[in-house]
């Protein structure tokens, strides 16, 4: 038997749980694309629930359908093109009214209809009895509570969406309740609705007709088209339509839009009147009380950096010590594969890939995966609780002051994981002015690549307060992106931010499970980024550092010297075992400099030298364009190829503090904020705004690193 098919719309305001539905329903079975001629996301998945096959599409929140945004010109244009069997619209149960809005919408579009009333455990716990039978009734639609987050509702949700996906349609759209605009409107918009079906489309032609006198542009568009529209009659309907519109705001007084929406509103009011009760004593949440601390005109961004400053402190003091223990975990693998290996092959170029190359180049980054991860958990906490809104709401404020958007936030947010999405989280920002600005500002949100770079320097050079200094860098990178964001606005992106209006979820206590999937999934592409990209990179690094191999001529003085050492009877042991270890040192030295990455380091180090940085750290930073944390891996490799591993080998943290002062690892952390982007950054920026803009990118910060590195440093210099 071939097995029934149904096409369901996920439909719903952003912070409406719409995703966790999706997720809930499809599972594994899903993947993500992008809509035709544009960048915005397009999320499909199916499930198979008592032998239909469920293909479900996530239609992009939106809070209606007016074509103010891209996302909704998506949403409405996919109901109406492409009429799913069943139209389900996610619902905030415990922010009714305001979500309510779009389901009057979609209902006016006439189509199947199902709605979920989600987070309804949300809604009782703040006082709101729902009686969803006699709303269901009030608007003619099936309503199902869900609790996304814990999976209930669900089968009940997909029962009735088979139930409603096999009836006729005709008769699922008969029984719904549309808005009533009142005796002296719902006159014009039957008489234009006629015009419509007599000369255009009897296809949705109230819906059009609405449309039409909020002065809908897309569907001027749709009607003017040859292919179902009616472009000979356009503009006799549209004469019609205007005259309509200047007698209703003749006699309302204001814009049809407006008009429009309010009924739309008194609609659902008078719904939720007859079904929805409110306890007294939930009047003063305590969601609202908070946030008169939290969203503060005042106190707002104090508390803002207090909780960004604990949460790099608690990563810092719970993390370092997993980091040494890994860093010597290390160090002791690398010791005994070391001892493991046959006599005859100690000096064997595969002992030394194994061990230089893959323990001490990736084995250094992977060290730092414990801090990664509890930066991760505290990032998702905050995010899961509800505060993350409430940050951007705090941060809007900002800014608008220095031109950015307020949407700007939630990219930069995501910049502090990985600079990749971010970018492309800039599609939700209309404005072309306010996105570009945005991506060219985003490298410098402290992604989680330097976050290894910044561990092992504060590490080496500042071992007290280092949650102040992880604070600190972050805090110098958002500065420097505020500078220039607002040098961009008042330069190459002149223009007036637009309007940004974010509804703030309600608290939730975050549950251990969505944590640890969140601290999980964003760690594990950081461990799958080690052992891909960094791996390869790592071991390209290690054959620079290798080959050539120093002359024998060369290698012969140091083993000369060695037996000179060897055969001195006036010096003791001890003095014998620190003068050979001098004259190890020395050759490997010689060796690096001899190798192909030394002669690089020595060629570029001219460049770098008024930073405060040696051919060395010049050597490890052009590959960082790569990988940031490839930064880590190749000083790694710099100081362990040619030296003999054993458990007792010196942290690289430790030979860092003798080659060099605190200003200079100061100048190292600022160097790799602030400079050139990753290539996968440099990638996708291309992609979505051009490659004349990821170039320009590129080029503007390496130029604003090498200046405020070059001031630091030679500033630093001469005070200290």
């Amino acid at each position: 038997m071939e097995e029934k098919k149904l096409v369901v719309a996920l439909a719903g305001n952003p912070n409406s749980g719409k995703t966790t539905i999706f997720n809930a329903i499809t599972g594994a079975r899903q993947h993500v694309g992008n809509y035709p001629g544009v960048t915005v996301e397009k999320k499909e998945g199916y499930t198979t629930y008592k032998g239909v096959r469920i293909e479900v599409v996530d239609l992009p929140g939106t809070y209606s359908l007016t074509a103010y945004s891209i996302e909704e010109v998506i949403a409405r244009n996919f109901i109406i093109d492409n009429s799913p069997d069943v139209v389900v619209d996610i619902i905030d149960a415990s922010n009714l009214e305001r979500n309510l809005y779009l389901a009057t919408q979609i209902i006016e579009l006439g189509v199947p209809l199902v709605l979920a009333f989600n987070m309804s455990d949300l809604a009782k716990s703040r006082g709101f009895k729902i009686d969803t039978e006699k709303l269901s009734g009030l608007l003619g639609v099936p309503i199902v509570e869900t609790v996304g987050h814990k999976g209930e509702g669900i089968d009940k949700l997909l029962d009735t969406i088979i139930a409603v996906g096999q009836e006729a349609s005709t008769s699922v759209v008969a029984r719904q309740h549309r808005p009533n605009y009142g005796s002296e409107i719902e006159p014009h918009i039957r008489e234009l609705t006629e015009q419509i079906e007599r000369l255009c489309t009897k296809d949705r032609a109230r819906w059009f007709a609405i449309k039409l006198l909020e002065n809908d542009n897309e569907t001027i568009k749709r009607l003017g088209k040859p292919d179902g529209g009616c472009p000979e009659h356009l503009q006799e309907i549209l004469a019609h339509a205007n005259r309509i519109r200047e007698h209703i705001e003749g006699i309302t007084g204001d814009a049809a839009e407006i008009v429009f929406a309010e009924r739309r509103y008194g609609f659902i009011s008078g719904a939720c009147t007859e079904a929805v009760t409110r306890t007294a004593e939930s009047r003063h949440e305590m969601s609202d009380r908070i946030d008169k601390v939290l969203t503060n005109r005042y106190l707002g961004l104090p508390i803002f950096a207090i909780l960004m400053y604990l949460m790099f402190q608690m990563t810092f003091t719970l993390g370092s010590p997993l980091v040494d223990q890994l860093d010597t975990l290390k160090d002791i693998l690398a010791g005994a594969i070391s001892d493991l290996w046959p006599a005859h092959m100690q000096e064997s170029t595969l002992k030394s890939l194994v061990i230089d190359g893959i323990i001490e180049g990736v084995g250094t980054v992977l060290s730092f995966v414990p801090l990664i991860m509890l930066l991760f958990l505290a990032i998702a906490f905050l995010e899961d609780s509800g505060y993350m809104a409430r940050a951007a709401f705090v941060i809007d404020r900002l800014m608008h002051k220095i031109g950015l958007h307020g949407k700007s936030f939630i990219p930069m947010l995501i910049g502090f994981g990985c600079t990749v999405p971010a970018v492309m989280a800039t599609r939700t920002i209309e404005s072309r002015r306010d996105r570009l600005t945005t991506i060219l500002v985003l490298p410098l949100m402290s992604c989680s690549a330097r976050v290894p770079i910044y561990t092992l320097i504060i590490g080496a050079f500042f071992p007290t307060h280092q949650g102040f200094w992880f604070f600190l860098m972050y805090l110098i990178g958002i500065l420097i992106a505020i500078i220039f964001a607002k040098v961009f606005r008042v330069s190459l992106f002149k223009g007036e931010s637009a309007p940004f209006v974010m509804e703030l979820p309600p608290y939730r206590l975050p549950t251990a499970r969505g944590l640890l999937i969140h601290m999980w999934e964003r760690t594990w592409m950081f461990i799958k980024k080690a052992g891909t990209i960094i791996f390869m990179i790592v071991i390209i690094l290690w054959a620079l550092a290798t080959w050539p191999k120093l002359p024998a001529r060369q290698k012969g003085i140091f083993e000369q010297q060695r037996s000179q050492v060897r055969a001195d009877k006036r010096i003791t042991p001890k003095q014998i075992n620190e003068r050979l270890a001098e004259i190890a040192a020395k050759e490997h030295e010689a060796e690096l400099e001899y190798s192909a990455i030394g002669r690089i380091g020595k060629f570029i180090a001219p460049v770098f030298k008024p930073c405060g940085f040696d051919w060395k750290i010049s050597t490890a930073i052009i590959p960082s364009f790569a990988a940031k944390e490839v930064f880590v891996g190749q000083m790694g490799i710099i100081y362990s190829v040619g030296e003999e591993a054993s458990e007792e080998s010196e942290p690289l943290r430790e030979k860092l503090q003798k080659n060099y002062s605190p200003l200079v690892g100061f100048s190292i952390m600022l160097f790799l904020l602030v400079s050139l982007p990753c290539v996968a950054t440099f990638a996708v920026t291309a992609r979505e705004a051009g490659l004349c803009w990821a170039i320009f990118q590129v080029t503007y910060l390496t130029i604003l690193a090498w200046i405020l590195t070059t001031i630091v440093y030679q500033v630093g210099s001469r005070l200290i």
